[in-house]
């Protein structure tokens, strides 16, 4: 099973030019690869592979000698993440590449001959750099991923494989369904609702004091680039925030259940909605999931993930009536068939709980005759299973 453990490290000024020329030299042949593989399709219809791509080091290295000086490995990677990138365009995962900038986060990757050992990580050609290790990881090392942020701080990613398999998944225990809103980050069908921290919104009066002085410095000079590593810490402290936040919720979420079942949401498309675009943004709903799925697989556990249509929010759990329109303005309403009122995340988060449970019955989304089920005028869908509301077992 194979982990990763993110530390900051520590380079000295002499280890942080190597790591600079570094990522130099691996952004340039990244750039130089995307550039020469776009021209070999215009002209032959063919791109460039990746082993033919590495083949070009020695050539390019007697003629930019500056190439030398950077591990070999790290040049080779550059090709590999260019392969990666152009497979994930072919299969439609992912845009054409494009090229790497100077501006944006830089990271290089050490395939091999690393070691970790207490507070120290050796790293070829750039020798031992002093690491901040908070546990020491366990099984053998594979990789690591030297990353600087715009304001300066370098992390370190070290890929582990500690040998064993992943735990069976099982699905005897409590079930738990999880709506996201705004209002509230995210309420569980037990009724519980965790706050939504806005960490954005926390620090968007100091970001904006600092872009507004980053704006009136000359460009190229050092006053602007001391004011835009201001303005990087700022952004930094709210992505920091936020993933303390999302780990620790997930990890209670995970600890605590057996099944987890959410929504499929499109987050690319909600943000486009011009009112609620940065407060969805802020939230952070894609990487809370995201989280919640290699914990949930790590412990041996399922997660579920509903159709982004289903009707959670204007279904009766009680009676599974449905009504023909809710708009979002309303926060709770009663059923006009069996009279039971609800709250409105509640009401979807059982909702999301049940479907899930009956995806995880029947096995798939399709009745029988090859339909979808989804629930007909004024009534909702039927369950396959009795559902104990307090602690769900299948």
């Amino acid at each position: 099973m194979l982990k990763a453990f993110k530390y900051r490290i520590y380079p000295t000024s002499e280890q942080s030019v190597l790591l600079a020329k570094s990522f130099g030299c691996a952004r340039w042949f990244y750039n130089y690869a995307l550039n020469l593989t776009s021209e070999t399709y215009k002209q032959t219809g063919k791109g460039l592979s990746r082993n033919e791509i590495i083949k070009l080091l020695p050539s390019l290295k007697k003629e930019y000698e500056w190439l030398s000086e950077v591990p070999s490995q790290v040049l080779q990677q550059a090709a590999l993440n260019l392969s990666s990138a152009f497979l994930n365009f072919f299969e439609g995962r992912a845009k054409y590449p494009n090229f790497k900038k100077k501006q944006n986060k830089q990271s290089i990757r050490f395939p091999q001959h690393c070691k970790l050992k207490d507070d120290v990580l050796v790293l070829p050609k750039i020798g031992e750099v002093h690491c901040q290790v908070s546990r020491q990881p366990e099984g053998t090392l594979k990789s690591v991923t030297v990353s600087v942020n715009p304001s300066g701080e370098y992390f370190a990613s070290c890929l582990y494989d500690d040998g064993q398999d992943l735990p069976q998944k099982s699905s005897e225990g409590k079930a738990v369904g999880i709506d996201v809103g705004l209002t509230h980050f995210a309420i569980t069908s037990d009724g519980t609702k965790h706050g939504n921290p806005q960490y954005y919104r926390k620090y968007e009066q100091r970001l904006a004091r600092r872009q507004k002085k980053l704006s009136r410095k000359q460009k190229g000079s050092k006053n602007r680039n001391k004011a835009r590593v201001k303005v990087a810490k700022v952004h930094s402290k709210i992505v920091r925030c936020r993933e303390d936040f999302l780990h620790k919720l997930s990890r209670k979420l995970v600890d605590e259940n057996q099944v987890i079942v959410v929504e499929n949401l499109a987050v690319r498309n909600l943000v486009k909605n011009p009112k609620l675009a940065k407060s969805i943004s802020d939230a952070g709903w894609g990487q809370f999931c995201t989280m919640l799925k290699y914990k949930a697989e790590w412990e041996g556990k399922i997660y579920i993930e509903v159709d982004r249509f289903f009707p959670s929010s204007k279904t009766c759990s009680n009676c599974l009536n449905r009504l023909d329109s809710l708009s979002l303005d309303i926060r709770s309403w009663q059923c006009p068939k069996c009279g039971e009122t609800h709250d409105r995340d509640i009401n979807a988060a059982k909702n999301i709980r049940d479907e899930g449970l009956r995806i995880l019955a029947v096995g798939h989304t399709a009745t029988a005759s090859g339909g979808r089920v989804r629930p007909s005028k004024g009534t909702a869908f039927a369950r396959h299973l009795p559902v104990n509301e307090e602690s769900p077992r299948l």
